[in-house]
């Protein structure tokens, strides 16, 4: 399957890379004619690959109507001319086009709904086997290549519960090139053409199979493979096309991404960084870094150093980004494991742990002789204890720097310790 691709690149640059793979295109969309994306989903206009020639296929010296459209080449007198017909017939041309994702066949009268457009963003191989169906037309005279920098797919665990995204591309870096088939049509009671495309897939090979049962298929760059899918003087279906739709034997590079590539719109480049890696740690230095911001000064930073190291000596792991919401995030790290990660404000409610006072804990809020009291955390963030402990008027009076109050006053609290700054059972309370 292919549902997703990534496609971040200009139109000027792909031209570029494609010319250094031995495919020239002799014509190109301007860079702000078509969308860049790290998320580039069904609907949008990709960049096509394919043999320059009529909106019907084939090559320019065949003629034939589909759908209405008609475009012959009219029969000149002179050698001169001639000679340039037979010139042009052996040289093949090739150009960058902008189409858009899910195939429409040239057939169709009215332009279909969102949901018969996703049936055919993908065209399984194996259903060109036979003379018949949708796709005969396009894959005798309208074969195309797909340019992307990878794809995009979700491995389903828990029975299909979760989903966990992962990219896939080339492991040398190359743009990749899927295999695909192109359509041009004109609706009733229009003159737009528009020009649309699909994906084919085929089996998985040995590297993705944990992931999916299928896989788009990948040509190697500047290949014979490329000019034989591509040539427009094959205008009947053979085996040897055929025998092109097969599992990709080149290195891929696969891994887990961020969970936002699930939601169409979403576009950042952490959806091509492993999110155990570069992204992780980013978002651990966000998390904290907001932290310190809403708790300036030494006292402010004393509390959150803390929590920091009381959450690292409980291996638990904080990936949050700045946006995050949530109370929880499953774990993607492409292993077993799949536990929800707490967020710092019900670490220890959801782990069920118990804090208790440290003498210099009660030393800090209580009465000098005073009972130790033991404090138990609500899910909630409040406190149990049956008695609030006493204060001797000379800690009663004491006035501390609250971690939260950027520098105003604040009543003295048994959780507040000489130094002003509130203890961890504190912070999480809140």
């Amino acid at each position: 399957m292919c549902g997703r691709y990534v496609l971040a690149l200009r139109p000027s640059e792909v031209r570029r890379q494609l010319e250094e793979a031995h495919m020239p295109a002799e014509e190109a969309p301007e860079d702000d004619e078509l969308r860049q994306s790290y998320n580039f989903a069904p609907g949008y206009h990709g960049l096509v690959y394919r043999a320059d020639g009529p909106d019907y296929g084939g090559d320019r010296d065949n003629s034939g109507k589909e759908g209405g459209n008609t475009e012959n080449i009219q029969a000149v007198g002179g050698e001169a001319v001639r000679t340039a017909h037979e010139q042009e017939a052996h040289e093949t041309k090739y150009k960058l086009q902008a189409m858009k994702w899910g195939l429409i066949p040239f057939w169709t009268k009215r332009n279909p709904d969102y949901g018969s457009m996703l049936k055919t963003i993908n065209c399984r191989d194996d259903s060109l086997i036979e003379d018949r169906g949708m796709w005969t037309s396009m894959k005798k005279k309208k074969r195309c290549i797909v340019v992307a920098q990878g794809f995009f797919e979700w491995l389903k665990k828990n029975n299909g519960k979760e989903k966990i995204p992962h990219f896939v591309k080339r492991k040398d870096g190359q743009l990749m090139c899927f295999a695909g088939l192109w359509d041009c049509v004109k609706f009733e009671g229009t003159q737009e053409k528009l020009y649309t495309y699909t994906i084919i897939t085929t089996n998985s090979n040995k590297q993705l199979g944990f992931l999916h049962d299928r896989m788009p298929v990948i040509l190697n760059n500047g290949s014979d493979a490329i000019k034989t899918w591509l040539d427009p003087k094959r205008t009947e279906w053979s085996k040897e096309l055929q025998l092109l739709l097969k599992p990709y034997d080149g290195e891929l590079e696969c891994f887990p991404v961020s969970k936002e590539v699930g939601k169409v719109g979403n576009s950042s480049p952490s959806f091509v960084v492993p999110v155990n890696s570069t992204e992780n740690k980013s978002n651990i230095a966000n998390f904290f870094g907001k932290q310190r911001m809403a708790a300036k000064g030494k006292a402010g930073d004393k509390a959150v150093g803390k929590m920091e190291d009381d959450l690292k000596t409980k291996g638990v792991k904080v990936e949050y980004d700045e946006d995050e919401t949530r109370d929880t995030r499953n774990q993607l790290e492409g292993t077993e494991s799949n536990a929800p990660l707490p967020t710092p404000a019900r670490a220890e409610s959801q782990k069920g742990i118990k804090r208790e006072h440290s003498e210099a804990d009660d030393a800090g809020g209580t009465a000098d002789g005073a009972p130790k009291q033991k404090r138990r955390m609500s899910a909630a963030g409040g406190s149990n204890s049956s008695q609030s402990p006493k204060q001797s008027p000379s800690k009663a009076t004491r006035k501390g720097r609250s971690a939260t109050s950027n520098g105003t006053a604040a009543k003295s609290s048994p959780n507040r310790a000489r130094d002003g700054s509130q203890k961890i059972t504190a912070f999480f309370s809140r």
